[in-house]
């Protein structure tokens, strides 16, 4: 196989991680778009560097959550947008509205975090471990276990506060 084709390959596969990224990095979906091209773009700038000295996962979720960070930092300087909608939840065949309002609430108080409690939230609901989570974000593992620790609590309260 070429590069390109291993390259289209990867990111078809892991399409769902860079949809979570620039759901919870962006207000609407020309945003989305335009982040999703961007990570895209800068994991092809990085693919030959990659050496497979962590999983596969680990490098995407880096090389993704930089170009948002970056992206967000870029936007503080020059401005911000106006959001003109909110998350869209993909819909499946077994459709549970009561699920998808609780999941809506979730998201958007994902969404009120700032912007290290986003991707930390991000990767646990991914389901990936502390010592994986401090390898993407640079955190201590036992700071990363901290930090998520808060999160929850926060979340939790503003959850309760919303009922």
């Amino acid at each position: 196989m070429n590069k390109e084709t291993n390259f289209v390959a990867l990111i078809k596969a892991n399409e769902g991680i860079l949809f979570k990224i620039t759901t919870v990095y962006t207000d609407n979906s020309a945003d989305q778009q335009d982040l999703y091209q961007d990570i895209v773009y800068q994991l092809w700038k990085s693919f030959d560097s990659f050496r497979n000295k962590s999983k596969v996962s680990t490098w995407l979720y880096r090389v993704a959550m930089n170009t948002a960070l970056t992206r967000i930092r870029s936007k503080k300087r020059t401005g911000h947008s106006v959001p003109i909608e909110k998350i869209v939840l993909q819909q499946t065949d077994s459709y549970d509205a009561h699920w998808e309002t609780r999941l809506q609430l979730l998201y958007q108080q994902i969404h009120r975090l700032n912007v290290l409690e986003k991707g930390l939230m991000l990767l646990l609901l991914e389901g990936k471990k502390y010592d994986e989570i401090a390898e993407i974000t640079g955190l201590s593992p036992s700071n990363v276990g901290t930090r998520i620790s808060r999160i929850k609590q926060k979340l939790k309260s503003r959850l309760i506060n919303t009922n």
